[in-house]
């Protein structure tokens, strides 16, 4: 846990988030503005463990519904060197929130979230790529705390070289990371938090793609991440394994 000045909190803090999540995504026929018209539903699983020594907490949840986000709106344009995607959804307060249990799979509040995003190809056979994501979130009010927590940004990027390993399978290794800052104030002061202390943290790291071509439609992806950088909020590592099938 880091400070306003980045600097270790010493109140004995850790946490380990274990989440599987499932992502449905329906890319219609439909278009709109030359774009593929889709929606999509996350339903996140969260398992979670924190440990806090000053305070002698010691909270934990085991296989819960965390907060569902539904996303009624997309649009993806395809092009020769590069590919875009505009979103409109929303987190909903799905998964269980309590402001005395700091394992709590839910967050207690609504989010609404722009995402902005989009690759470039710099050859035309697509294998070097440059992908960079934004994602910009305002919430309502925070139940039992009554804070409304500040608006955020999230920046998200990657670049790869895709690499043929025969004609039935290629991967893309590279280099990811992300960047999260918050915006805007909170609404005002809760609990163990300052209403102006904002928070922030980056990461970078490594990642490797598979890709197995029709009629498999399959992809997994490993990324591997270490955070830095943080303040007001906590910092260490996130390993992500994602499998993907398409029909």
């Amino acid at each position: 846990m880091k400070d306003d000045n980045g600097d270790d909190l010493d109140v004995g803090f850790d946490a380990k988030v274990l989440a599987t999540v499932h992502r449905f995504l329906h890319v219609t026929q439909k278009k709109i503005l030359g774009a593929y018209y889709a929606y999509e539903v996350v339903v996140p699983i969260v398992d979670k463990e924190v440990n806090i020594d000053v305070l002698g907490v010691s909270d934990s949840k085991s296989l819960s519904l965390g907060d569902v986000f539904f996303e009624p709106f997309t649009l993806i344009w395809h092009r020769p060197r590069w590919d875009a995607t505009l979103t409109l959804g929303v987190y909903a307060p799905t998964g269980e929130y309590d402001s005395d249990n700091y394992a709590s799979p839910g967050l207690g509040y609504w989010s609404g979230m722009l995402t902005l995003g989009g690759t470039v190809y710099f050859d035309d056979h697509r294998s070097w790529s440059l992908s960079a994501m934004t994602r910009t979130l305002v919430n309502t009010e925070q139940d039992e705390t009554d804070v409304t927590p500040g608006p955020e940004l999230v920046v998200e990027y990657g670049l790869g070289k895709e690499i043929g390993i025969n004609e039935k399978l290629s991967i893309r290794p590279g280099i990811c990371g992300s960047a999260y800052w918050q915006i805007g104030d909170d609404s005002d002061d809760g609990p163990g938090t300052l209403a102006d202390e904002r928070k922030q943290a980056y990461s970078l790291g490594a990642e490797i793609n598979f890709f197995w071509l029709p009629p498999k439609l399959l992809q997994l992806n490993l990324r591997a991440l270490r955070e830095f950088g943080a303040k007001n909020t906590t910092q260490g590592s996130q390993v992500v394994l994602t499998l993907t099938k398409s029909w």
